[in-house]
């Protein structure tokens, strides 16, 4: 658990669809799942995070509710929402509060005007004293050090887990970018599609996440894994084991990767052929849990023809680049969204 502090601070806050996680000069200092366990009757909030997702289809539905806040990257439900972020910013700050945090919080790009105003509410009533928006692209761009303040181009795909952005960052602002509502819970659907169609079987979405990390690819591996799962036959709706492979993970996640191909190709379309020819010669970062599958790199190059690269840090540059945000606040506060 963080250390309790309680002078005040700056945070940055990367409020995603399946994870949250909140840094400061420092570093991470939580990532825990967007999660949270109610008691239905009470309306109370009895687990967040990793226990609350602990409890994801396995108790009662009747009695206790596992709900997602946020879905497809913007906030779902409002109130459960300021909980978890007044319990998150609790952990990090302390519980007296005094001095209460300045924050920068992502949001995706061409989010709704009533969209951004709910993030930057449930923040300010989850306890900061300052909250600001960032564009998560803009954000991860600063968080792996691309050089946005000068006028080439620099373009930034986010593989996130509600969904998937694509941008182009020249002088501190967003030139064209696109938002497909998208991402690597979807990615685990198709798996689930895939495994019922091909084998009458039905898995969790749970289990398709761990065929995704453990056996996954995007593209044609020379080595075939294979992971036994354990799931539901769809007639007899009695346990039935099924072992998949590599190959088949990589056919069930090619639509997916259709759509993200055309959301990076639609932004470069939207592009300034000066920046365009920057972008072949710096490549295109990847950023997002989502760029980890293997091979991701390997397919958009292909696709795109344009070097796509794997960043160092693809699962926390948005939060360290939206620590990083506030320290260069009046550079980039024209291109950050209204609230």
């Amino acid at each position: 658990m963080p250390p309790q502090l309680t002078f005040s601070r700056e945070l940055g806050i990367d409020l995603g669809t399946v994870q949250t996680r909140i840094a400061d000069a420092t570093g991470v200092l939580i990532d825990e799942p967007t999660i949270v366990a109610i008691l239905i009757d009470e309306q109370k909030i009895v687990a967040l995070g990793k226990e609350a997702q602990a409890m994801y289809g396995r108790v009662s539905e009747e009695t206790i509710e596992v709900a997602h806040p946020l879905q497809k990257g913007v906030v779902a439900d409002y109130e459960i929402t300021q909980h978890l972020l007044n319990h998150l910013l609790r952990q990090v700050s302390g519980p007296l509060r005094i001095f209460r945090p300045r924050v920068m919080i992502t949001v995706p790009f061409g989010v709704t005007s009533v969209e951004a105003r709910a993030v930057h509410e449930a923040a300010l009533q989850a306890g900061s004293r300052d909250a600001f928006l960032i564009q998560q692209p803009l954000a991860a761009a600063l968080g792996v050090d691309l050089p946005i303040g000068s006028p080439s181009g620099n373009m930034v795909v986010c593989l996130g887990g509600g969904t998937t952005q694509a941008a182009v960052i020249s002088m501190y602002g967003i030139v064209s970018a696109d938002t497909m509502r998208f991402g690597g819970a979807q990615m685990d659907e198709a798996i689930v599609m895939y495994v019922r169609k091909k084998y009458g079987v039905i898995i969790g979405p749970a289990t398709a996440e761990q065929l995704k990390i453990r056996i996954g690819a995007a593209v044609p591996q020379d080595k075939e894994d294979g992971l036994e799962v354990q799931g539901q036959d769809q007639v007899s709706g009695l346990p039935r084991p099924v072992t998949l492979t590599t190959g088949e993970v990589v056919e069930a996640l090619q639509d997916p990767f259709k759509q993200v191909i055309e959301t990076c190709r639609r932004v470069l379309e939207k592009t300034p052929p000066e920046l365009v020819s920057d972008i072949i010669d710096r490549g295109v970062a990847l950023t997002g849990g989502g760029a980890l599958l293997r091979g991701t790199d390997k397919l958009l190059t292909k696709a795109l023809g344009i070097p796509a690269y794997l960043v160092d840090n693809p699962t926390s540059c948005v939060v360290e680049g939206a620590v990083k945000a506030l320290g260069m606040y009046n550079l980039i506060k024209r291109n950050l969204p209204p609230v």
